[in-house]
């Protein structure tokens, strides 16, 4: 019998975002993506069917590159507007119990002194159910509107993201002791300034000499995911991430990444199966297969040549607009989103992926692999990557919003719960123990962010 299945809910703070052109369908809700009352009900729905967490993709740019404007999209909704999606998950906790919330942070554009504020914050007023997903940010338009104007090279924003990582672990693993808060009426003491210490840390690219501004959360150290598709991106995500997110196509390439991705793991002194490797996918579900391919090809008509590759543009800085639809797309070399163009370069030896051939898969879900069938069509082909592929979930996206996210609750969270591979009743108070079991609050031993300054004096002593 398969392992339990981690599953999330993979959205954004817009009306649209990975589908091109599918904001159309008439029983699409992304227009509601201003009201908070959208996502509190959308939180509750994924509650009652029993989703790890939902997980919030961000940018901190647009995508500018297609005909060397936002036009195109602007236009489909590429990720655009995107609203911060930070300030509505106090709402959507105030809602639900136990759904956890991962929150896009980006490495090259926050400084790790104020995101270590905001999480450990978001962490307190959820109690214990938030993650951050670390991003070092390749969008052009983020390095004109956030930085100097010029884009960091690839390898470096990931040297600047080791760092910001080593400055946030010292803020939320050393810098207040446990116990730091006595709450003591009588000597009129809140904390104890004796057990508040500062980091002083002195780096290339980071100075932090103070402590932290908020006191210990119930996680300190929020749960860490990481989507890297490079060398240096695995290679951080070896050392640092619990939860990884991976983009294969087929079962046989995505078991290599994980056993290679598990060893790195264990080359750093972790557990590798620690690591909790969760894959993007899209499911069409309808009570028949037949009626399931009938709604795949409803939404392949709505799919938006341009909106596709305003997206793809965007994620490998490559215009797309200067290539004819119909020839092959070579491969080629970029600082941005390398991942995303071998992704389609590499898939299939036989095949040489057009233009075209890109918009209309990723104009469904993006990038990831699309499941289209009836309930157990698609509990078994999720039961198939989980045991072939060697993952512990999925990161699900979805094409018409809310509408494709309700009918997997529906129709397929009750078959996977009928064959065990998916809780009925959650199991911990914290996004960590959902992922590792109950009482895993803290990271654990062998994770670096417990190996810094005082909190590797305290498990010495």
């Amino acid at each position: 019998m398969s392992r339990r299945i981690r599953l999330f809910a993979f959205d954004f703070q817009g009306p649209a975002h990975l589908s091109a052109g599918l904001w159309r369908h008439p029983e699409d809700q992304g227009s509601r993506y201003k009201d908070v009352r959208y996502w509190t009900e959308y939180a509750k729905m994924l509650e009652e069917a029993r989703f790890d967490g939902v997980f919030f993709a961000d940018n901190a740019g647009y995508h500018d590159i297609y005909e060397g404007s936002a036009a195109g999209a602007l236009a489909d909704a590429a990720q655009l507007p995107a609203n911060d999606p930070s300030l509505v998950i106090s709402a959507m906790a105030a809602a639900t119990e136990h759904l956890g919330f991962g929150l896009t942070g980006s490495t090259t554009y926050e400084h790790p002194y104020a995101l270590a504020r905001k999480f450990a914050t978001l962490d307190h007023l959820t109690d214990g159910r938030i993650g951050w997903n670390l991003v070092t940010s390749y969008a052009g338009s983020a390095a004109r509107n956030l930085g100097n104007g010029l884009l960091t090279p690839h390898d470096e924003r990931y040297d600047v993201a080791a760092e910001h990582l080593e400055v946030c672990y010292k803020l939320w693993e050393d810098s207040w002791e446990d116990g730091a808060v006595v709450r003591d009426a009588e000597r009129g003491m809140w904390a104890d300034p004796s057990r508040v210490h500062d980091i002083d840390h002195r780096g290339k690219y980071f100075t932090v000499p103070g402590f932290a501004l908020c006191e210990p959360s119930p996680q300190r150290t929020p749960v860490l995911f990481q989507a890297g598709g490079s060398s240096k991106g695995r290679a951080l995500a070896a050392a640092h991430a619990e939860g990884v997110f991976v983009n294969s196509l087929s079962k046989t390439s995505l078991r290599r990444q994980v056993d290679a991705l598990r060893t790195e793991a264990a080359a750093f002194g972790r557990d590798p199966r620690s690591l909790r490797v969760l894959q993007m996918l899209n499911v069409v579900v309808a009570p028949t297969d037949a009626q399931a391919h009938a709604k795949h090809e409803e939404y392949r008509k709505l799919v938006s040549y341009a909106g596709a590759m305003a997206r793809y543009s965007g994620w490998t800085a490559l215009d797309m607009s200067r290539f004819d639809p119909d020839v092959p797309l070579r491969h080629v070399k970029t600082d941005a989103g390398q991942t995303m163009v071998d992704l389609f370069s590499k898939l299939d030896p036989d095949k040489e992926w057009t233009p075209r051939d890109i918009a209309a898969f990723i104009g469904i879900g993006g990038s990831g692999p699309t499941i289209v069938g009836s309930p157990q069509t698609v509990a078994d082909e999720l039961q198939s990557w989980i045991d072939e592929a060697d993952i512990d979930g999925f990161n699900l996206g979805h094409a018409v919003k809310y509408r494709d996210i309700a009918d997997f609750a529906e129709l397929v969270v009750p078959e996977l719960q009928r064959r065990e591979v998916m809780w009925t009743e959650y199991e911990g108070r914290t996004l960590r123990e959902k992922l590792h079991g109950p009482g895993t609050v803290r990271l654990p031993a062998d994770h670096p962010a417990r190996k810094t300054g005082r909190t590797q004096l305290a498990a010495a002593i």
